[in-house]
């Protein structure tokens, strides 16, 4: 029989508690356990010590006997010095998605059209500026004829 340390959820709606309890890795999260070796209030503030409570002695039998712990339950664990628990690392959590990546891209492609538009039009009013001036001098001419 292949034995879990895992959390089972109690509490209200939005106001989650869990037991840290011993189960049957097939019997349902909130269902039958054999044993319960803790508690973990997450409403709690994290410095406060009835947060996370946890029965050394029973966890330590359990894990001798070989008990599975979850990822949650190995937190608590190697916070408490009974197991040592690797740091994971996904790299791919940071990247974007891929909508994300096509707006990036649309983004940049405006900006450069923008940029290039900017630059024609700055160099469009060098040669455009003495027939700007004929406009105007003909403006004048009709306003004092």
């Amino acid at each position: 029989m292949s034995v879990a340390m895992r959390m089972a959820r109690g509490g209200s709606k939005k106001r989650p508690y869990y037991k840290i309890v011993i189960a049957d890795v097939r019997a349902p999260r909130d269902g039958k356990f054999i044993e319960r070796i803790g508690s973990y209030n997450p409403l709690l503030a994290k410095d406060d010590e009835k947060r996370v409570v946890l029965d050394i002695d029973r966890a330590k039998h359990w894990l001798s006997v070989g008990a599975q712990p979850s990822d949650r339950v190995a937190r608590f664990l190697d916070a408490a010095g009974l197991m040592k628990r690797e740091a994971r690392n996904n790299p791919n959590k940071g990247k974007p998605g891929e909508k994300a990546t096509e707006r990036m891209e649309e983004k940049a492609e405006k900006a450069a059209a923008a940029e290039e538009a900017a630059k024609e039009a700055a160099a469009a009013p060098a040669e455009e500026a003495p027939a700007e001036e004929a406009k105007a001098d003909e403006g004048a001419e009709k306003a004092e004829g």
